[in-house]
């Protein structure tokens, strides 16, 4: 006889199955967002080091020594279009490169103590994008789209990390020397459509209050009280909203802006700092622009060591002579005095980040990125300048699980085109995301009815610069 049950009955016994069901979902969705079931050890932070402007790959990480077989004659296969379409003839590189390291790999004159730092370095000479233009490039290699309104890498790593400061954002933008946003603005730190507790906040190192009105103009007791009070409505409105993340996400916002108040002058206090420490950086450079970058990459390292996940550092953009403010690597013309003097701002800084971070013990858990929205053509703009190139150049990493003194991918004889492994920004953020524990296929945001990600639909790992 056919034993029947009601529907009743059914749910009341396999509810603890249905839920475990679900909960075992869950669970397996958040190990694989954090990358829990990968057994070896994660990076737990990354420091940006963005070159807006584009460098010339032919003059920093890329040798074509062959270009001057062709010096002033014209490019001997088809030029693409240029931003300006003002073209020249070949212009081989006015640096000259040699080998460091064990590994040998040949670096620009430009980059002397980076250089000494190469077997720490991953360099990709494979790079492409798909725009030629800089607020597109920017907000491409920051966000993954090229326009606005996508969160940046830098929100996408809080969001899927978390914090482990709950005195310091999880991602910090640094500016000295009166420094701006690259083109594209301040939206390039923007969280676009995730909790707006993951944008960059923006500190201004060099300058008596780093972050407007962070110095309390009453007792923090005081303080402490309004907030309290404001907290009792802020919570009604949140009930109202159905728990709203964004405004769940504000709420937090004032209460890390109070406890900031504490921490970033505390954090931004270098007189802690030995006198070899700071030598180290080049903050008592005489070159202004130095000193001010130096500043940001021991701040960089005062961050990381206090948990912050992802910190972009700004170059200085006063006094290159070449170069247009939001984009100071952006040599049209006098390519050789502009790309000296960029470098010359950034090459001691890094490579004493490096080295201290080295020092620490920090390096294996910290991701260095290196790199700018495109390169530059091999041939000229005008007598002494280049034009952007999007079809191949170079952007470094370092640390964080990144198998250092390689090299990944290549260009043809005029570091034109690339012609072996060619990568493009969702491969690079792809990569960093793997060091970090994240799937970049599962670090994903419900917005509009589609499952957002850093990588849109693309990207691969870069297995061959994973240690």
């Amino acid at each position: 006889m056919k034993q029947y049950i009601s529907r009743r009955g059914m749910l009341s016994r396999c509810s603890t199955g249905f839920g475990l069901l679900a909960l075992q979902g869950l669970m397996n969705k958040e190990a694989a967002l954090l990358g829990q079931a990968t057994p070896r050890k994660k990076a737990k932070s990354v420091i940006f080091c963005y070159m807006s402007g584009g460098v010339s790959q032919v003059d920093s990480f890329d040798p074509k020594p062959g270009l001057k077989k062709y010096a002033g004659k014209p490019m001997p296969v088809k030029i693409e279009r240029t931003q300006f379409n003002k073209n020249g003839n070949v212009f081989p590189s006015p640096f000259e490169f040699k080998p460091y390291g064990e590994s040998g790999i040949p670096v620009s004159s430009m980059f002397p103590k980076i250089g000494e730092m190469v077997d720490e370095l991953a360099v990709i000479r494979s790079m492409t994008s798909k725009v030629n233009e800089h607020a597109q490039g920017n907000y491409a290699f920051h966000s993954g789209f090229p326009f606005m309104g996508h969160p940046s890498a830098g929100a996408w790593v809080s969001y899927g990390l978390g914090s482990a400061n709950e005195n310091l954002p999880g991602f910090v933008v640094l500016h000295s020397g009166g420094s701006v946003a690259p083109h594209g603005g301040v939206g390039l730190y923007g969280s676009g459509y995730l909790p707006a507790a993951h944008q960059g906040s923006i500190l201004q190192v060099d300058k008596p209050e780093p972050v407007k009105n962070v110095k309390p103009r009453e007792s923090l007791l005081a303080q402490r009280s309004r907030l309290g009070f404001v907290k009792g409505f802020d919570q009604n409105f949140l009930a109202q909203t159905g728990k709203n993340p964004q405004v769940e996400a504000a709420i937090r916002n004032y209460e890390t802006a109070y406890r900031m108040q504490s921490a970033v002058p505390e954090l931004c206090d270098l007189s802690g700092e030995t006198e070899a420490t700071k030598k180290l950086y080049g903050l008592d450079s005489r070159d202004k622009q130095t000193a001010g970058y130096a500043r940001q990459c021991l701040l960089a390292r005062r961050l990381v060591e206090r948990g912050v996940r992802f910190v972009e550092l700004s170059c200085l953009n006063e006094g290159i002579g070449a170069g247009n403010a939001p984009n100071p690597w952006d040599q049209h013309g006098q390519l050789h005095k502009g790309h000296a003097a960029m470098a010359y701002q950034v090459d001691q800084p890094i490579a004493g980040l490096l080295r201290d971070l080295k020092a620490r013990g920090l390096l294996e858990e910290t991701i260095v990125v290196w790199g700018g929205e495109f390169g530059r053509t091999p041939f000229t703009q005008g007598s002494n300048g280049r034009d952007h190139n999007p079809y191949g150049y170079s952007v470094w990493l370092a640390g964080g699980g990144v198998k250092g003194g390689t090299i990944h991918g290549a260009t043809d004889e005029f570091g034109y085109h690339v012609t072996e492994n060619k990568c493009d920004v969702y491969d690079l953020w792809a990569t960093v995301l793997h060091l970090l524990g994240l799937d970049h296929e599962h670090l994903t945001y419900r917005h509009g009815g589609r499952d957002l990600r850093l990588t849109d639909v693309h990207g691969e790992v870069i297995s061959s610069i994973i240690a």
